[in-house]
């Protein structure tokens, strides 16, 4: 990845408007006011989609946004599924490959020169279409604040993804279920009544989860194994190739013969899905990826990557905030124009 910096990333953001951005996903809404281009204050809440009855996503703006609307001439940017079909407005995804520049021309105005939606990726892959909606604010974030303009990032969440920009062009991605899964097999699947519940907080168990990695990195080398007879002590000697659905399982059964904890198997099963995910990349040769997420997917992405010999480079919030920025300034551009 190069360190070079991109004027069209790293200028000054410097802008005329006080700035509300917000990040309105399925289950949270985050919010933050910026002005002189820093972060004054940021909110959150559970008010996602998903909890907001027909009509009321103006109200729940108004809310979040408390006080920060006193500025007549504040600037509204809104990303992530606020602009699905279950959301505030419908706002049409912009096919890939993509700038930032020309995605600034393509907001979705629900109040012009007020209030705004960022519209979201597409791309054609060859099985299925692919989409994003609040990550390409994050890349754009990212690409800023480290000066790149050429980058391989993965944005890991309940929906991870990996995107590839190309001379500050979004150019493609593609989208893995590994947090809708892992929460659906914690919750919801038989390894729900062995592993921790989601009150018990869980540390980061290095060994458990390199086992899981490991065995979802052994990808097409098969392996000699022993297996133990339940009904006798003779042992038996199994050619064993990574299965998805098989390997899950085998969290259950090290349960049910009480071989390893509960907290080691939930650091084993993160482990075992993110390696599967990591089974579809391929990996330059001293590669770095920016790893943009929470701090505990920060910290499972970027050892699992480290176990490939590739060096991440983690962010957090800075990231989504700073994207609104140059998005902002992207649309002033437009409009002195």
């Amino acid at each position: 990845m190069e360190n070079t910096l991109n004027s069209n990333f790293s200028r000054n953001l410097s802008l005329s408007r006080p700035l509300i951005a917000v990040d309105w996903g399925t289950t949270s809404l985050r919010a933050a006011f910026i002005t002189n281009e820093q972060v004054q204050e940021e909110r959150s809440s559970e008010q996602g989609i998903m909890s907001v009855p027909p009509g009321e996503f103006p109200n729940v703006l108004s809310q979040i946004c408390a006080q920060w609307l006193d500025n007549e001439d504040v600037l509204i940017l809104i990303s992530g599924m606020a602009g699905s079909a279950q959301g505030w407005q419908l706002a049409p995804y912009c096919p890939c490959p993509v700038t930032p520049q020309q995605l600034a021309h393509q907001l979705h105005w629900i109040n012009p020169n007020k209030i705004a939606i960022v519209p979201g990726l597409s791309i054609r892959l060859e099985h299925a279409p692919d989409v994003i909606r609040g990550e390409e604010v994050q890349v754009i974030g990212a690409l800023s604040l480290l000066g790149n303009q050429n980058a391989r990032l993965v944005l890991p969440g309940t929906h991870s993804k990996w995107v590839d920009v190309k001379e500050g062009r979004f150019e493609s991605f593609s989208t893995f279920m590994t947090g809708e899964f892992f929460s659906i097999l914690r919750e919801h699947s038989i390894l729900s009544k062995t592993l921790p519940s989601l009150l018990e907080e869980t540390e980061f168990d290095e060994a458990a989860f390199n086992e899981g990695l490991d065995l979802s990195l052994a990808s097409q080398k098969s392996k000699t194994s022993k297996t133990s007879d339940l009904k006798s002590s003779s042992k038996a000697k199994t050619t064993y190739k990574p299965n998805l659905l098989h390997d899950v399982f085998g969290i259950r059964t090290l349960a049910l013969f009480e071989e390893q904890t509960a907290a080691q198997l939930l650091n084993k099963l993160s482990g075992l899905l993110i390696g599967y995910e990591l089974q579809t990349q391929q990996f330059k040769k001293k590669e770095e990826i920016i790893v943009v997420g929470a701090p505990a997917l920060q910290r499972c992405y970027s050892h699992a990557l480290s176990s490939r010999g590739v060096k991440a480079v983690a962010l957090g919030s800075e990231a989504t905030w700073r994207g609104f920025q140059v998005l902002a300034k992207e649309l002033e551009k437009i409009t002195q124009n």
